[in-house]
């Protein structure tokens, strides 16, 4: 090929990819946004916390209020008149636009949303991440905003994504992702699967606790769909939605997904799976929840002392387990100890 044709064909290359670049970025700016919205935070689970006044919270769907719906989610159901629905539609509206006004007025905002895809870029490309780079490639002339900016990227990544940004080397200043699944069961998960996989799967098994620990499909896609994941939309980070949530996380046993006992027509529900039960916890779920709401555990007194119980059990039986070990070892020392007597 002539060299003349390699350059142009090079060039053509490098403007799909910054398009793709551009696409991934404004996806990623749009989810941010609405994830630093003030109230996008009490919408992503019903029973509001304690510690909060009703005044701050908005109206949640029934089927997200910490306990199964009893009602036919296919029934419609009118919950205000058409004057009081237009007056309801005003109030949103206004509270979209002064928002919106907000975060304009913000200069940090698109400094986190840049960090927040800079960091995404670096996971993917399995690229170490230093605070020279990111003072480098996004903060620039803000360094002295690092800590704040670093703090909200962080933020956003772990309630989208499940996982937490640490700092591994204080010295060179290095970070790394760390997911909040403590990984203590037989199989584990690649690195490729864990940030987008961790993400839905840390948000679902929150509906799943908060509805009673079985969650109706329509109550865990309500949830997804207010963070901007739809069953039936290709996602840029988590690919099929669908997919992912009801066989990948099912096949990997993160999941039960099941229809209903008795259900005409068929309808189905999620329930944690055994190794959601061994890699994490109800109250690391709980306090996940309430990193969303900007509160305590505490502030949700019936799961929170679900969690505490849960808590508990699990020391018991961590317990049990090191006498059952011990009893053990105690046995095969007294064993060898006596063929070695008789030996002699």
């Amino acid at each position: 090929m002539p060299r003349g044709q390699k350059s142009k064909l090079r060039a053509r290359e490098k403007r799909h990819q910054a398009r793709c670049e551009n696409q991934d970025l404004g996806a990623t700016q749009a989810t941010v946004a609405e994830r630093e919205s003030p109230s996008s935070a009490y919408l992503l689970f019903g029973d509001r916390p304690q510690n909060l006044p009703a005044a701050e919270t908005p109206s949640i769907p029934e089927a997200l209020q910490g306990a199964p719906s009893t009602t036919d989610a296919t029934a419609p159901v009118s919950c205000t008149s058409s004057n009081e629905g237009a007056s309801s539609q005003d109030e949103k509206s206004l509270g979209s636009s002064r928002e919106a006004e907000g975060r304009k007025e913000d200069p940090l905002s698109k400094k986190v949303v840049s960090l927040v895809h800079f960091l995404l870029q670096k996971y993917e490309k399995k690229e170490p991440i230093t605070k020279g780079d990111m003072i480098k490639f996004v903060i620039r002339k803000d360094k002295c905003h690092f800590n704040e900016i670093l703090k909200r990227a962080s933020e956003y990544i772990e309630l989208a994504f499940g996982v937490d940004l640490k700092e591994v080397d204080p010295i060179r200043h290095y970070y790394a992702f760390f997911s909040k699944l403590d990984l203590t069961y037989d199989e584990t998960t690649s690195d490729e699967e864990k940030i987008p996989k961790t993400g839905l799967l840390m948000i679902a098994l929150g509906v799943i606790f908060m509805n009673g620990n079985r969650a109706p499909e329509e109550a865990v896609w309500e949830i997804m769909n207010m963070m901007g994941v739809y069953a039936d939309r290709k996602h840029f980070l988590y690919g099929d939605p669908r997919k992912v949530m009801t066989k990948d996380l099912v096949q990997l046993k993160y999941l039960e997904y099941q229809q209903v006992p008795n259900s005409d027509p068929p309808r189905y529900e999620f329930l944690w799976g055994p190794r959601a039960h061994a890699e994490t916890s109800k109250m690391k779920v709980l306090e996940f929840v309430a990193k969303m709401h900007d509160t305590v555990p505490s502030a949700f007194p019936s799961c929170y002392e679900e969690a505490l119980r849960d808590e508990e059990q699990r020391t018991q039986a961590r317990a049990a387990a090191r006498a059952h070990t011990a009893a053990m070892a105690n046995a095969r020392s007294r064993t060898t100890s006596s063929s070695f007597s008789h030996a002699k």
